[in-house]
């Protein structure tokens, strides 16, 4: 991977200006640091389906940094989180939020630990439990974010009772958002939807954002 790292970091900065996200040299370091990471123990515990660093940097940093301009918190859950994605990359972004992330996996839940390890993210919390045991987490989270984790209805029932009041919720979404959204209980609406233009990869994505009432 080391003959590569030029390009990856090339990519990285360019994905980032196109985002308009400023990062100074030690969340640089920490994103790469991040992806060289994730490369090594890919082989091992197929976190992910992605192989190569460099699309990693698109198809997980970049799609992850898309949504930060929308994320405030303070506190956050990252439901369904896998290999930590977008929480880590958030955390990293904006050290003030207090990231929970929250998978059932045993694997990926240890790679989160470990990345925040190594990393040095004194604002995540990793936590192994299947996302309907309510029980798992006695507080609550202005923002419950979720990518590719689930369809938008068993997305919101499943994290219900972790979205404290007046708080939201932001799903990360493909083109077929539109299907999902006519399966929404009654009491919950949709206050807003984003297109995200992810720099180096076609199609669009979407960030819907939505609240209960």
């Amino acid at each position: 991977m080391s003959s590569d790292s030029v390009a990856i970091g090339e990519r990285l900065d360019q994905g980032v200006a196109q985002l308009g996200i400023a990062l100074d040299e030690q969340q640089r370091d920490k994103l790469l640091a991040l992806v060289r990471l994730l490369h090594k123990w890919n082989r091992a515990y197929n976190l992910t389906a992605v192989r190569d660093p460099l699309t990693m940097v698109s198809r997980h940093l970049l799609d992850s940094a898309a949504i930060a301009p929308f994320v405030t918190g303070p506190r956050v859950l990252d439901v369904g989180s896998g290999a930590g994605l977008p929480g880590l990359v958030l955390a990293i972004l904006d050290p003030s939020l207090d990231i929970t992330l929250i998978d059932s996996n045993g694997k990926k839940v240890r790679f989160q630990r470990q990345a925040v390890m190594e990393l040095g993210l004194t604002n995540v919390t990793p936590v192994q439990a299947r996302v309907e045991d309510q029980q798992t987490l006695d507080e609550r989270f202005e923002q419950v974010v979720s990518r590719a984790f689930a369809s938008l209805p068993d997305f919101i029932a499943l994290s219900q009772a972790w979205l404290a009041k007046d708080g939201q919720w932001l799903a990360m979404k493909g083109p077929a958002v539109e299907d999902e959204l006519e399966g929404l209980a009654t009491n919950v609406r949709v206050i807003d939807r984003h297109r995200l233009k992810v720099p180096f990869e076609p199609g669009n994505r979407w960030l819907v954002v939505l609240e209960q009432h």
